[in-house]
């Protein structure tokens, strides 16, 4: 299993930098994840910490399902300027209310992510009232994720990938170039403590909303900046994973990072804070049951073989991306 884990880690790596971007980045997803498990209570620290492998490696399991499952799409973004101006007022914030206004198409078309975020809080909430451990590893897990992409300005913005204005790749450039030359450097991650979050849903919809404003930003300072730099200084060659790769040179990715003001790296922190903040309400909306004894479980044959067909899947549709690429 462990020969088998390093194969599959090379190559997740590898598709990270020769697939689409479609996420924060195998790497950004991970840290969320694995650092938001600091900031839980001792109560939940019992059962999550010795599983923080588990919750840092399968943050990317939703976006596997995504060469597999048509409807997994949806679940990591929102189009919300198709919807008008900020502050969107046209589009209703409860579920029901959307949908009686837009249709279930309509929306599945142009994202769910904040509408997703809830229903897997429930999920979890009810997994802890359960005291299923399967259940609580995976979910939290995958709820890490959808919570995360919600902190992607481009995952609130049709312009997603700079298709519209000759910046194809900067989806990819701001949530896994960026965070991998700069992270581990520079970047302080240990934050604050979990809170409880007394409204998840306005909580998810102030962080999307924060992140469609940020989107032109993101947008324009690379335009910008792009005026600086002729192409064989924006772009340079690097080798990784013993592969030569063309990708924006450290040069003008530190000076994106730069011209956006640490912007990454804030949404990044508030990403981990965020992650660590629903865990803690889903636990205790659950009532805070003992996690004591579920942290001696381990998954069955059952999650293994799940685990295994999802893996199976991904790799069978690899470059296949079900809905819209990023």
């Amino acid at each position: 299993m462990k020969k088998n884990g390093r194969a599959l880690f090379i190559f997740i790596i590898l598709l990270c930098f020769y697939l689409p971007s479609y996420c924060w980045g195998f790497y950004a997803h991970q840290k969320i994840n694995y650092f938001a498990v600091f900031l839980l209570p001792p109560e939940m620290m019992v059962l999550y910490k010795s599983n923080i492998n588990f919750l840092s490696e399968h943050a990317v399991d939703p976006d596997k399902r995504r060469y597999a499952i048509k409807e997994e799409g949806p679940r990591h973004f929102i189009d919300i300027d198709h919807y008008g101006q900020y502050p969107y007022d046209s589009l209703p914030k409860k579920w029901n209310a959307a949908v009686e206004k837009f249709s279930i198409d309509s929306l599945n078309t142009y994202g769910i992510v904040p509408w997703h975020i809830e229903i897997m809080l429930g999920r979890l909430t009810a997994a802890f009232k359960e005291k299923n451990f399967s259940k609580i590893m995976k979910t939290s897990a995958e709820l890490g994720h959808y919570i995360a992409d919600s902190h992607v300005p481009l995952h609130t913005n049709s312009n997603h990938n700079g298709q519209y204005t000759n910046q194809k790749g900067i989806h990819g450039f701001w949530e896994s170039r960026v965070p991998e030359l700069l992270a581990e450097k520079q970047w302080d991650f240990m934050i604050g403590k979990a809170t409880y979050i007394k409204n998840p849903g306005a909580y998810a919809w102030d962080r999307v909303l924060e992140s469609a404003r940020a989107s032109d930003s993101v947008l324009n300072f690379e335009k910008e900046l792009t005026k600086q730099f002729s192409a064989d200084q924006k772009y340079s060659f690097e080798e990784r994973n013993g592969k030569v790769i063309r990708q924006y040179s450290s040069a003008f990715t530190i000076a994106y990072n730069n011209k956006l003001d640490g912007m990454i790296e804030r949404r990044m922190r508030l990403s981990i804070q965020s992650v660590a903040s629903f865990w803690y309400t889903a636990w205790v909306n659950a009532g805070q049951p003992d996690l004591k004894e579920l942290s001696k479980q381990k998954f069955n044959e059952a999650d293994a073989k799940e685990f295994e067909k999802l893996n199976i899947e991904w790799n069978t549709g690899a470059g296949k991306m079900m809905g819209k690429e990023e």
